[in-house]
């Protein structure tokens, strides 16, 4: 059985316990570095918040966190190992690129003008596996990739190819954005094409649709599906997300569906302002503190429960490189 990179070394798959798939430490749109200054004077309280909530988290059972968040989006993989290390609570970071719209395309759309975008961008990603992070010794233990809302374009394509192929070289599973419930389909289309089984892809963001045929389109074919926005009411109400949930889980389908919230703890640059009325809910601990409970009080086993949460992180990493027959 293979181990798993976490920002402070490698585990077993049977020590990920309790993992949240889908969490962000700290996000930097592109340009954030306009405002670097301020970054750096706000480093402490970036690391004390990150901790206090992580031991929150912790308090509450979690033992494994998932940062998927991808290199040109802020990525601080250092953060994290100081998080993990002054909490114990375990956190994977990720290699990879976001969507065209909100990423930093310009670099690799330019070095495509003159040579194989797709194996440039598969060299970093491998690299990052393989050796680390820049200089810190830190090593990816997953492949993002996003996906704009109703398109996926040129650029996004080459990411998603490049994942593929460094997901071939290693064995590392990937992960996925997808916008306003779409393109998820599309997304294992391109992967599964260049050689990914569906069973080492979480197609992200799933609950931001509540149509069930989208959702068996890609559970029928063995990919995960991540329920990982609980909370952010903004992008799509929790009512509907709870009510897609059940359903799959009435069909027996939660051996393919991993729990998150996709939550923000620090902003680099200027954070925005959401007013907490907006969205009271889009916290780290909502999944322990209302979602669990919601789904016991509709008849959800606890096995259903810790398959989502404990048994299919393992073997979503443990069996990512497996061909099954």
């Amino acid at each position: 059985m293979k181990q798993i990179q976490t920002v402070t070394g490698p585990i077993e798959p049977s020590e990920l316990g309790t993992t949240l798939m889908h969490e962000h430490l700290m996000i930097g749109w592109p340009g954030w570095e306009a405002e670097a200054p301020a970054d750096r004077a706000a480093r402490r309280e970036y690391t004390k918040r990150c901790v206090d909530r992580m031991l929150e988290l912790r308090d509450l059972g979690l033992a494994t966190f998932l940062d998927p968040c991808p290199i040109d989006l802020g990525r601080d993989v250092e953060l994290m190992a100081e998080v993990a290390q002054a909490t114990r609570v375990r956190i994977v970071c990720a290699t990879g690129l976001y969507k065209e719209d909100q990423g930093a395309p310009a670099y690799f759309k330019f070095r495509a003008q003159f040579g194989d975008g797709v194996k440039e961008m598969t060299d970093v990603f491998i690299r990052e596996l393989t050796e680390g992070v820049g200089e810190t010794g830190i090593r990816a233990g997953v492949i993002k990739v996003a996906t704009s809302a109703h398109k996926i374009t040129p650029y996004e394509e080459m990411v998603l190819r490049a994942a593929a192929h460094a997901h071939r070289e290693t064995g590392v599973p990937i992960t996925t954005h997808t916008d306003e419930g779409t393109m998820g389909v599309e997304q294992l289309d391109i992967l599964t094409g260049e050689g990914v089984a569906p069973h080492a892809i979480i197609v992200g963001h799933s609950d931001g649709s509540s149509d069930l045929h989208y959702h068996l389109s890609m559970l029928d074919r063995g990919a995960y599906l991540g329920f990982d926005r609980f909370g952010l009411e903004l992008l799509h109400p929790d009512r509907e997300r709870h009510a897609a949930l059940m359903g799959l889980l009435g069909l027996d389908f939660e051996r393919q569906i991993v729990l998150s919230h996709d939550t923000v703890w620090c902003w680099r640059g200027r954070p925005p302002i959401l007013p907490p009325e907006m969205m009271p809910d889009w916290q780290p601990t909502h999944v322990f503190r209302k979602v669990i409970p919601r789904l016991r009080a509709a008849g959800v086993s606890q096995e259903k429960i810790t398959t989502m949460l404990v048994e299919n992180p393992r073997r979503y990493f443990a069996e990512s490189g497996v061909v099954r027959a």
